[in-house]
């Protein structure tokens, strides 16, 4: 047989019909699976984010427009009652004074500490890794035991705080009352300055070295250098913190775990200096069980934070140093 018999016989057993129904598989391109290899991935995170995060921002929501006190199942619909009455109730805006405030004082004076901290570690210096590990520390202790730690310290009778003070023949303080309150809440903060200590050292160790020794070698001094150089290169690091700062700060329940009687119904005895604006919010919700206008109080204070971070971002926007554009099209 020759060639051209074999090909020709090859030609129609291959254009013969089948004996049954041919199925074709559709052809899935590598886009498409890695598209649903993402989301099979992340499928947990997007499930409880939506359980856990956007569920109960809905439903806190909608209590801002009902009087529900969480018990009662007689509860009316009064729709924007709650805000009305929020814009004009003194004691919202005491404490949301006193919440900037503390914001304004103690997010700077963490940052400036941290950074501070994470200059000196960053210097050759012997057993470095054992004062980095010194001083991230405290950073993670839980909160509710370093409240306690501080109101232990601080005890007016019994207090580290006022022994030493009694070695040199002052008067025992009232550190956890007007008007020292303030000063023990900041101090907690400035407390876990360890943590913003780690974030800066991984900026510090970022910054190229030949930057510096051309400062050096320029003549420019230690200050100088980092005046010119270290900090409009840190600038990303510093947005960071500040806007995580401004955060946490008006969300802090410190003045709680310091407060003489921490239960719904001391709350209320709690120093004005510290009766911050989730503090209201506490009062609001478990002294007061109204769950509507507590909700509302939230809700107020989540747009504020949306406000406040976007005047940080708008006032910095000329600052900010990015090694890359942030806004850049790839």
């Amino acid at each position: 047989m020759t060639v051209d018999q074999i090909l020709s016989v090859a030609d129609r057993r291959g254009s013969a019909p089948a004996a049954g129904p041919v199925t074709s598989r559709p052809h899935t391109s590598i886009a498409t699976r890695r598209h649903r290899a993402f989301y099979m991935f992340a499928s947990p995170w997007i499930i409880g984010f939506a359980l856990l995060t956007i569920a109960p921002m809905a439903y806190a929501l909608w209590l801002s427009f009902t009087t529900f006190d969480g018990i009662s199942p007689r509860w009316h619909y009064v729709g924007f009652g709650n805000y009305r009455e929020l814009f004009s109730d003194a004691q919202t805006w005491k404490s949301l004074g006193r919440t900037g405030l503390f914001a304004i004082t103690s997010v700077p004076m963490s940052i400036i500490a941290g950074l501070g901290l994470a200059v000196l570690v960053n210097r050759p210096l012997k057993a470095r890794g054992l004062f980095r590990t010194l001083l991230y520390l405290p950073a993670v202790v839980p909160p509710v035991g370093a409240g306690i730690a501080f109101k232990q310290l601080f005890d007016q009778n019994s207090g580290a705080a006022n022994g030493v003070l009694n070695l040199f023949g002052i008067d025992a303080l009232g550190w956890l009352a007007d008007p020292y309150a303030r000063y023990v809440l900041i101090m907690t903060v400035l407390w876990t300055a360890g943590n913003i200590m780690i974030i800066s050292l991984a900026g510090l160790q970022d910054i190229p070295r030949e930057l510096l020794e051309a400062a050096r070698i320029d003549g420019a001094s230690a200050w100088r250098s980092f005046r010119s150089i270290t900090v409009p290169l840190l600038s990303p690091v510093l947005l960071f913190q500040t806007v995580t700062g401004v955060i946490a700060s008006v969300q802090t329940i410190m003045p709680l775990l310091l407060a003489p009687d921490p239960t719904p119904a001391g709350i209320t005895a709690l120093p004005q200096s510290n009766y911050l604006y989730m503090m209201h919010v506490f009062a609001e919700y478990f002294a007061f069980g109204r769950y509507g206008y507590a909700s509302a109080l939230l809700w107020v204070l989540f747009v504020l934070i949306l406000l406040a971070t976007g005047l940080i971002f708008k006032a910095t926007s000329g600052v900010v140093f990015y090694n890359v554009d942030p806004e850049a099209k790839k």
